[in-house]
């Protein structure tokens, strides 16, 4: 049975463990912002360019913020032992996981409105779709990043296990994601491996984004598949919480 109460006294204890960490809160929400300067300067001179990648990076930058933020954290909840202590009162793993979530997919909500609104109005992005559409899978790109820390982290044992997941589960997502090449011009074997990671359908609405002046089928639709995934996501963390890593 779901508890509600005790999924926000979890999402009220990490608030309160984050107000004593300003750099945790500089690195959620200054992080992404700094990463789309540099790029917009880096094309400073070529904005067709940065119209043309950016939407796709205002996906892929919160995302990873978040995974690693939220792995690392949970991690640090069960070598702490505070999971252990947690998980001996009538709190069930869901009403945890759950908890866990709404307070890191509250950070990565602010996180990609502030990434939004910069790349939206600070630097004028100039894309054919609405711009509501960007700002909504920014939020999603950022709430998936969550749900996957929090999946992952129950397969590491130190915090530097924690961080090795991103190049084996996060750049491999980056780099077939459709970011760089066209999903049609990879070998066959990479394109179906692409749709089968829940960056490339991410990658692809932002993309939408930019090329069509109206939300197609295929941007909804690549929106439910990475709802999915993060549902999915949250589910395999509840059911392989445990108690502290040995």
């Amino acid at each position: 049975m779901y508890h509600i109460r005790a999924s926000f006294a979890t999402t009220h204890r990490i608030f309160g463990q984050l107000a004593h960490d300003p750099r945790t809160i500089a690195l959620i929400f200054v992080v992404p912002c700094i990463l789309l300067a540099l790029f917009r300067w880096l094309f400073s001179d070529s904005l067709s360019v940065f119209d043309r990648v950016a939407p796709a990076l205002l996906g892929i930058f919160p995302f990873v913020i978040m995974f690693i933020i939220t792995s690392i954290t949970t991690l640090r909840e069960r070598t702490g032992g505070t999971m252990e202590r947690l998980m001996t009162l009538p709190v069930g793993k869901f009403d945890l996981i759950i908890g866990y979530m709404m307070a890191f997919g509250l950070l990565a909500i602010i996180q990609a409105l502030l990434a939004s609104g910069l790349i939206l109005y600070g630097f004028n992005l100039d894309v054919a779709g609405p711009h509501w559409f960007l700002v909504v899978m920014a939020l999603a790109d950022a709430l998936l990043g969550t749900a996957l820390g929090l999946f992952v982290s129950a397969f590491a044992r130190t915090e530097f296990q924690a961080v090795q997941f991103m190049p084996a589960l996060v750049l491999p997502q980056v780099l077939i994601g459709g970011l760089f090449m066209p999903l049609a011009q990879m070998p066959d074997a990479l394109e179906t491996l692409a749709y089968f990671l829940p960056l490339t359908y991410a990658i692809d609405a932002l993309n939408e984004v930019v090329n069509y002046s109206e939300v197609t089928d295929n941007a909804w639709r690549d929106v439910l598949v990475v709802t999915s995934f993060i549902i999915g996501a949250l589910l395999l963390a509840a059911l392989t919480l445990r108690r502290r890593t040995k």
